[in-house]
């Protein structure tokens, strides 16, 4: 993004955030209540993470909920140490396809975090399942900003390069927590403008988020 940082985004940034690798445009939002359950971690950082998705759906006027009638839990958060650990989780595999092949895929990356979305008829988002690797990197981040990292790029179906190299969170201090930038929290609740879909694949949509940013309020 080079837009100001305190400026609404423009329309060309707003698409690139939708607009994957492959060129294609794809935007899509939860259509159900979110219903999170944590994996891997102890209590207290469960209270962490839940209480950064509390703050995000708040931000989006989404909803929560105690269960999901066809799910159970629609978004599940795995805290693992090594992604063979995958591949070890009885019935995982009926979750996410192909999970010997991303698990290697992964692993050559070296990667230390993975997102994967399911989506219902009318391409809303109505499950997603976070993967994070505590490696050296990861376990240096605070737990609130793990959180609201994983949270923030879970509430979008954002482009697979959305924030390489360029992360939605900002730190004002060295020893302070990280928080969301004003222009990526402006884009969440314009994207669940209750008057907009919950999925578009035509580029024209980013035109009609980036006009309600800065009054999305």
């Amino acid at each position: 993004m080079t837009d100001s940082p305190l400026a609404p985004l423009s329309p060309e940034a707003v698409a690139a955030l939708f607009t994957r690798a492959d060129g294609q445009f794809l935007f899509a939002r939860w259509g159900r209540p979110i219903v999170p359950v944590v994996f891997g971690v102890e209590d207290a950082t469960v209270s962490i993470l839940k209480g950064a998705v509390e703050a995000v759906v708040a931000l989006a006027s989404h909803k929560m909920a105690e269960t999901d009638p066809e799910l159970g839990a629609n978004l599940m958060v795995f805290f693992i140490r090594d992604w063979a650990e995958l591949v070890q989780t009885p019935n995982l595999d009926r979750l996410i396809p192909d999970l010997a092949a991303t698990v290697t895929r992964l692993e050559r990356a070296d990667a230390n975090q993975y997102r994967a979305f399911r989506f219902d008829q009318g391409g809303g988002i109505k499950a997603a399942f976070v993967f994070i690797r505590m490696d050296a990197a990861m376990q240096a981040v605070p737990a609130e900003t793990i959180a609201l990292s994983q949270i923030v790029q879970t509430i979008l179906l954002w482009s697979d390069t959305a924030f390489v190299g360029s992360s939605p969170l900002a730190i004002l201090r060295d020893d302070g927590p990280a928080i969301l930038k004003p222009q990526i929290a402006d884009l969440i609740r314009a994207a669940y403008d209750p008057a907009l879909p919950m999925a578009a694949a035509d580029p024209a949509h980013a035109l009609r988020l980036a006009a309600r940013l800065g009054r999305a309020q």
